[in-house]
């Protein structure tokens, strides 16, 4: 099947590509006679929403211009979709529905879609909707770059280190590639990622999971506070806030990251939601921080086992405060509990990492074992040579 970018290719650059998504074949049917109207469009019709959002990705690869969505088949997941389409691609989106009602009207915008049309169609209003979509083609294509890789650091445990391996891992990430990096702290509502990096953050991640609807990479920008390092970071509060971020707000905030940034660290704690677990899916890596104890490993086992199923690419195990000679639990053992091999062991350097904590600087600016490990789990993680670590440079917000 030809995809619209072929379709582009073949019947010249000013052909727009639309996605027709509409359970209701009369409804969706009127639609594409609409569409039709409009004699510059390529239009592919889909009788089903997405079956979940999860889906998603895989529809923006196609590289739709339009995506027209039927939304009386389910109004709540219609909107839903609407959001997470707007949120991770550059499609300018239409809906249509069957009903006047202004405020659906005004969710349908704040969600991101651009037209709202109320049946029967007309076709003059569909061909001026589709020409304004034509000229902002151009500019979108130009300013459009790979969505941010999603790196998140999740603990077996509280007190197993999470935090300091995130927070120094996006410093040398941030180094190594010279490209925008975000480090996120998910870890509500104590999270310690602005005390580890020695930093006073006015704003926080509560403050943007508060109201997803106006979560934009303007307002995103403006909660960010900018490391010495040259790290963007999104903290905790400083003080304990009572907050249950839903999945939406919680998709929407990474995903706003992710367009905007090259990389984008997350330091989920020891904390596991259920049904905040579609982060661990759409990660390029999942860390999986432990130790070598007894109520560390039985947790680790129980996460796996879980939430990861056997052999899973996108997650790497780290065993934190590894000391070889002091272990009471052999690496047979250690395996067995994990169920896969250990990828990364982080030396228990305890001197470097009380003097990281005395002077707020993070292990990762150091020389210490830690950081060269770090710096190393970086260069792995975007597939950069492991032996050869690059010159330490200044960071670049642009950074290509």
């Amino acid at each position: 099947m030809s995809t619209p970018s072929q379709y582009s290719d073949s019947l010249g650059a000013d052909v727009l590509s639309i996605a027709l998504i509409g359970p209701d074949e009369r409804r969706r049917k009127m639609a594409s006679a609409a569409l039709a109207t409009y004699q510059g469009g390529v239009v592919r019709e889909f009788s089903a929403y997405p079956p979940s959002l999860d889906e998603i990705p895989k529809l923006m690869e196609q590289h739709y211009d339009v995506i027209l969505i039927e939304l009386d088949s389910d109004p709540e997941y219609a909107l839903e979709l609407v959001e997470a389409i707007c949120a991770t691609g550059s499609s300018t989106v239409m809906v249509h529905t069957g009903y006047t009602d202004s405020e659906m009207l005004v969710r349908c915008m704040r969600a991101g879609a651009r037209e709202f049309f109320t049946l029967p169609f007309e076709p003059a209003a569909m061909v001026e909707a589709l020409i304004r979509a034509s000229v902002r083609r151009p500019a979108t294509r130009l300013t459009k770059k790979a969505i941010g890789r999603l790196f998140v650091f999740l603990g077996a445990k509280g007190g197993n280190g999470v935090t300091t391996l995130a927070s120094n891992f996006a410093v040398a990430l941030a180094q190594e590639t010279g490209q925008s990096t975000v480090l996120i702290d998910l870890d509500l509502p104590l999270g310690d990622v602005a005390l580890d990096l020695g930093i006073a953050a006015p704003y926080s991640t509560v403050t943007a999971l508060q109201d997803p609807a106006r979560l934009d990479s303007n307002f995103l920008s403006k909660l960010l506070i900018k490391h010495s390092s040259g790290l963007l970071v999104l903290a905790s509060p400083g003080e304990f806030a009572k907050i249950h971020a839903s999945t939406e707000a919680i998709d929407r905030l990474l995903a706003v990251a992710r367009q905007d940034f090259h990389h984008v660290v997350v330091d989920a704690g020891a904390r596991i939601d259920p049904t905040e677990i579609a982060i661990f899916d759409s990660a390029a890596t999942v860390y999986l921080v432990t130790e070598v104890s007894i109520s560390a490993l039985r947790n680790s086992n129980r996460l796996i086992s879980e939430f990861f199923k056997a052999g899973s690419p996108n997650l790497e195990v780290v065993l934190n405060r590894y000391s070889p000679r002091s272990m009471e639990i052999d690496e047979e053992h250690i395996v067995k509990a994990l169920k896969r091999p250990v990828k990364w062991r982080v030396p228990n350097d305890w001197a470097a990492a009380r003097r990281a904590q005395n002077t707020a600087t993070p292990l990762a600016l150091g020389t210490s074992p830690i950081s060269r490990l770090l710096h190393q789990m970086a260069r792995a993680a975007v597939g950069m040579d492991e032996a050869e670590p690059k010159a330490k440079k200044g960071f670049s917000l642009f950074g290509g």
